[in-house]
């Protein structure tokens, strides 16, 4: 049995004080979410340039990739694990624009994403700014409990006329024939879809991005939701059914699969 500790997290390389609470209580900042295995991570450009994206955005000022590797392995190695969920926050302390930004990264333990095929509720909602992986995430967790509570198992964001954008914590994508089709309503580019796109691409299966409402879901052969925690079809939005059989969602989850692990 490990010994690891559940929770752990370090500011700027140090374990967390007292002092630091104003700063990482603010609400003002940005982070970014992974799983990593044997000290490996999918996707690490993406999670790097999400970083130093978001930074320059909110703060003014960009955010070197090295530096979050070191503090990413520092915590790794503190916490006793090789396989873990890791969150990057990025903060600015309050009232001192210009002062370096601080880092703090904890360290849990592993997730994997449920078992599909998962259930869906659409709720009338868009995050502010969901281009940036932001701490504004109440309005997420209150649909998500809300739904949950309804026995679904995400909530699935939409717009004006139910466009749909996103789910609370998961891209979507919908299949048609040999297509994949993501939406084009604002919403936070994931880390795991990028990492689809690409492996999409390299394999040749064609990808178009539209305007996507929920009239349309009948329309389609599938769908899936994507995290950081892997792949799951979908086998209901509200109460539409959606088969979970199209050789695509079966194709999607083996390329994911594929996908190689980067050396923190």
């Amino acid at each position: 049995m490990s010994d690891a500790p559940a929770h752990l997290v370090e500011v700027d390389g140090e374990p967390a004080t007292a002092a630091q609470l104003p700063t990482v209580l603010s609400g003002y900042g940005h982070f970014t979410a992974m799983q990593v295995r044997d000290g490996r991570v999918r996707g690490l450009r993406f999670h790097l340039a999400r970083l130093d994206g978001a930074t320059r955005e909110l703060f003014g000022t960009g955010l070197d990739g090295e530096r979050v590797r070191a503090l990413v392995g520092h915590a790794l190695s503190s916490s006793g694990r090789g396989d873990a969920s890791v969150r990057v926050h990025a903060y600015q302390p309050q009232d001192t624009p210009g002062a370096p930004v601080t880092l703090v990264v904890t360290v849990r333990p592993p997730g994997q994403m449920a078992a599909g095929p998962l259930r869906v509720k659409s709720v009338a909602y868009q995050r502010p700014a969901a281009h940036l992986k932001h701490l504004g995430g109440f309005g997420q967790s209150y649909h998500l409990r809300r739904v949950a509570a309804d026995g679904f198992d995400e909530a699935l964001l939409t717009g004006p006329g139910g466009e749909i954008a996103e789910g609370a914590v998961t891209n979507i994508g919908f299949v048609t024939g040999g297509t994949v089709v993501w939406p084009t309503a604002p919403h936070l580019r994931g880390v795991t879809l990028q990492v689809l796109e690409e492996l999409l691409d390299a394999a040749g299966i064609p990808q178009v991005r539209r305007r996507l409402r929920l009239a349309d879901v009948p329309g389609h052969d599938g769908a899936f939701l994507a995290n950081s925690r892997g792949t799951a079809s979908i086998s209901l939005i509200d109460d539409t059914p959606l088969p979970t059989d199209a050789e695509l969602l079966a194709r999607i989850g083996e390329l994911y699969e594929s996908a190689p692990w980067d050396a923190i």
